[in-house]
């Protein structure tokens, strides 16, 4: 289910990141294309950075990544719209957990993102703190 990304595999997850109701849902906006494009050279040019795409029966299904920040490793994921409601997400990022031997992991996951708050408690995630700038934001923690 997960592999590396591919340059040609860019176009879709543009197309999958622009989605008005993903980006709703995820409380994150689209990128426009070049900034897109220089956020993913930035991605496939750290080797700190654990980046995969979903892949489908050879379909770019979305993407699952893990990042160290403000001293945290976390992990994000996208899913294209068409590919909601049948477990992928929580599928790939159990897969990645499984890659990752670090502990803990967190994600930080926008309060009203239900389905993406079942996907971290489907993996094993807690919340254990939150944040509120612009969005009020869930803290979750697999130790």
């Amino acid at each position: 289910m997960l592999r590396e990304v591919r340059e040609d595999d860019l176009d879709v997850l543009f197309e999958q990141q622009r989605e008005p109701e993903a980006v709703a849902m995820a409380v994150f906006p689209a990128r426009e294309r070049e900034a897109f494009d220089a956020h993913w050279r930035r991605i496939l040019a750290d080797e700190a950075l654990v980046a995969f795409v979903i892949d489908v029966d050879g379909e770019v299904a979305g993407n699952v990544v893990s990042w160290e920040q403000d001293g945290r490793r976390l992990v994000g994921y996208w899913l294209g719209r068409e590919y909601w409601g049948r477990g992928l997400a929580t599928a790939a990022l159990a897969e990645l957990v499984q890659q990752l031997e670090v502990r803990p992991l967190h994600a930080w996951v926008a309060a009203t993102n239900g389905g993406s708050i079942r996907v971290l408690e489907k993996c094993g995630f807690v919340r254990v703190g939150e944040h509120t700038s612009d969005v009020e934001e869930y803290l979750y923690e697999l130790a």
